[in-house]
């Protein structure tokens, strides 16, 4: 596979962003914040939505997992949809749709009717992520990415802050069906602010994208070993990220007594943390030369030590303390296993890269909670957690087991050339800076 110059030379490549590499960056910084308040709101609520609907633990972990069902299985189409048509239109019209459903989930009146309406929410965010990495791809240099994706991405993070500050207030004065609807019309004032300001994309050389039946094309890429085990790698990530994600607020108020507003604030502490580590994990990767190894399996041992202890602790202080370096040695490694792909892949393949390797967080966002409730059912919390640390050895295995240099991972994707040159993008095209 043929790559433009630019991604031998990403080591060298310090400048700083752009003006619209830095648009770019808040844009999307604000549809990720947008994104994970509209998505955690119903952790804060499923207390409440239990308590309504007679749920069980199992059966609330089934409303999370209704989500992550249609959202994984949409992340390697979304990819895709963003290579065909272009980041701007799936991104604006991923913003339409998973808004549309937030509101919708105020309205559901059955068990039924909240599970089909969290997958088509699912549906409508599923598509974001690998459109909005497309969109920063197409807007930065290839040594600026993963610092100006992990900007981006550290709204995750932020989103994770705010939803409880917005929603648990919401729900403990009006009631749960009140948040979704005060937080739909969010996605659509950011869609605008993206109508209006997001820059058109970077020139791309004429060997930066490639046909599905090219060698080295999407097919091939589909079809890579060594993509999936980056997708594993973040299999295990996710593991850890959504089962704390989901769970905590409902243990913190079942188990440890807080009430709503409070469990909210306190998850709002290792989300702000996590935030940080997204962004130093950006910082840090680049600098690296895009080597996740030196980055995740040390990181991923931590997290795992951390989460062994956290039902074991009794003082609240402790937990809140070992919760926060858990979630920060995780999403630490949030950039550094986007890196070598995202570095690496053609512009063309960017899109369609980050949606395989999204699938596998968002997989494991489907099938952790409702293993965790069953845990919590069947056994207790501490079983739960325990769960976990499963999440931790995958993701510092397969680490150690993927190809740390863009040449490697080139030749483990695509030993075959030439690769044949391709129209342009279909986003507009700007000049270079």
């Amino acid at each position: 596979m043929k790559h433009p110059p630019e991604v031998h030379r990403a080591n060298a490549d310090r400048t700083p962003l752009d003006r619209a590499a830095r648009i770019t960056v808040i844009l999307l910084f604000a549809a990720w914040v947008v994104d994970y308040i509209d998505r955690l709101a119903i952790n804060l609520a499923l207390p409440s939505i239990g308590a309504e609907f007679g749920l069980g633990h199992t059966q609330q972990g089934m409303v999370i997992s209704a989500f992550f069902l249609s959202y994984a299985l949409c992340q390697i189409p979304g990819g895709l949809l963003a290579d065909r048509f272009g980041s701007r239109r799936v991104v604006s019209w991923s913003l339409l749709i998973w808004s549309l459903f937030t509101a919708l989930t105020g309205t559901a009146w059955a068990f039924a009717v909240l599970l089909a309406i969290r997958f088509l929410f699912g549906v409508g965010q599923g598509v974001y992520p690998a459109a909005a990495m497309k969109a920063v791809a197409e807007r930065t240099a290839p040594g600026q990415r993963m610092t100006a994706t992990g900007w981006a991405q550290s709204s995750n993070a932020f989103g994770a802050v705010l939803a409880p500050l917005i929603a648990a207030p919401i729900i403990a004065l009006w009631g749960w069906r009140m948040s979704f609807f005060a937080v739909a019309g969010l996605g659509v004032l950011v869609w605008a602010a993206i109508q209006l300001w997001l820059p058109a994309t970077l020139p791309q050389s004429d060997d930066t994208e490639a046909r599905p039946d090219q060698p080295g094309g999407l097919r091939t890429v589909l079809a890579s070993g060594v993509m999936w085990r980056f997708t594993l790698m973040f299999f295990g990530y996710g593991i850890i990220v959504w089962g704390l994600n989901s769970w905590i607020p409902s243990y913190l108020q079942t188990e440890r007594g807080i009430s709503l507003t409070g469990s909210g604030l306190l998850s709002a502490i290792p989300a702000l943390v996590g935030g940080v580590a997204i962004i130093a994990g950006g910082k840090l990767i680049d600098r690296l030369g895009g080597r996740h190894r030196l980055i995740v399996f040390p990181a991923m041992t931590v997290c795992a030590v951390c989460i062994l202890f956290l039902n074991r602790v009794t003082s609240l202080t402790e937990f809140v303390a070992l919760l926060s370096l858990a979630t920060a040695s995780a999403t630490l490694c949030y950039m550094p296993i986007f890196a070598i792909p995202m570095r690496t892949l053609p512009a063309g393949m960017v899109g369609t890269g980050s949606g395989m390797i999204n699938f596998g967080g968002q997989a494991a966002g489907f099938i952790t909670p409702m293993v965790m409730g069953a845990l919590v059912d069947r056994y207790s919390y501490t079983a739960a957690f325990a769960f976990l640390v499963v999440g931790a050895v995958l993701a510092g295995a397969f680490a150690l087991g993927t190809p740390q240099h863009p040449n490697a991972f080139s030749a483990a994707i695509s030993p075959r050339e030439p690769q044949r040159p391709n129209s342009p993008s279909h986003d507009n095209v700007r000049t270079a800076p």
